[in-house]
């Protein structure tokens, strides 16, 4: 695991000195594959957000765009008039960290303005302008992989190997980020789970975490209410995937995984404390 410390930049901080942490999704999307539309709402939102720091999130990531296979791209307009909002009203709230999931540098900085303060791209700073932007701000990056965009990834993904690939493509934007200036404790990588990636591909990658872990930076994973686990446990309903969604938490505390990502956070905190308790603060 990376080692367990406290991350500081100059607009926020995280405690991982007792293990693997928790980020609450907040969408604020119409069409986002398990809860778009539920919080539109900005009152709504803020209220959930609110509630989620409340229940032992960390970090609230606020998602103004969808990138739900097959989802199609939304403006930096749109974006920032549907997240800004919620992030200068979250922010007022609530002291957890509030990160921005966004593929535009634009988004990302009115964001920081409002209140942001970490950057989440699933396209792992394809923008080049989101690289200096961190830089410029001071503010954490999370990494992800992607084979090819939401509107088409899931359109026959291939790999030769997918564990070498995904994490050769990680550290390879990682050391470019570095690069650019941000320093390598801000810098966080995500595999992808279900981005681009068949069902056997994404058992494949959580078998093999620790090949993440052992990179030297922090590892965000996002399996919540995803595909794959209705595949396994026949719920078809994303709502109904929580016990199967734990599954994947627990072994990504054991494998040393930093930050989970999650729709349903009271459940997650209370798998992260056990998983944590047993894997790391006993010894």
């Amino acid at each position: 695991m990376a080692e367990q410390q406290i991350l500081q930049w100059p607009s926020g901080s995280l405690d991982f000195s007792g293990g693997c942490i928790v980020m609450g999704i907040l969408n604020v999307t119409p069409d986002s594959f398990s809860d778009g539309g539920v919080f539109v709402d900005v009152d709504k939102a803020v209220a959930h957000g609110a509630a989620m720091a409340k229940a032992g999130a960390a970090i609230i990531d606020v998602g103004p765009e969808s990138t739900r296979p097959g989802s199609e791209s939304v403006s930096s307009a749109d974006q920032i008039k549907r997240a800004v909002p919620v992030i200068a009203a979250l922010s007022k709230q609530t002291d957890a960290v509030i990160s921005i999931d966004t593929r535009f540098a634009e988004v990302a900085a009115a964001a920081i303005e409002a209140g942001a303060s970490i950057i989440n791209d699933v396209t792992a700073l394809g923008e080049p302008a989101m690289a200096h932007l961190a830089v410029e701000k001071q503010v954490p990056v999370i990494l992800m992989h992607m084979q090819g965009k939401p509107a088409t990834m899931q359109q026959k993904p291939v790999y030769e190997d997918v564990v070498a690939e995904v994490a050769d493509f990680l550290v390879g934007r990682a050391k470019i980020a570095e690069e650019c200036g941000v320093g390598a404790e801000r810098i966080m990588i995500d595999p992808g789970i279900g981005f681009g990636k068949t069902f056997e591909h994404n058992i494949e990658l959580l078998r093999n975490l620790k090949s993440f872990t052992q990179t030297g930076y922090r590892v965000l994973l996002g399996t919540s209410r995803k595909r794959f686990i209705g595949q396994i446990t026949g719920k078809e309903l994303p709502a109904d995937r929580v016990y199967g969604t734990a599954a994947t938490t627990a072994l990504a505390v054991a494998a040393g995984v930093s930050i989970v990502r999650v729709h349903d956070v009271a459940e997650t905190v209370d798998v992260v404390k056990v998983a944590n308790q047993i894997c790391y603060q006993s010894k």
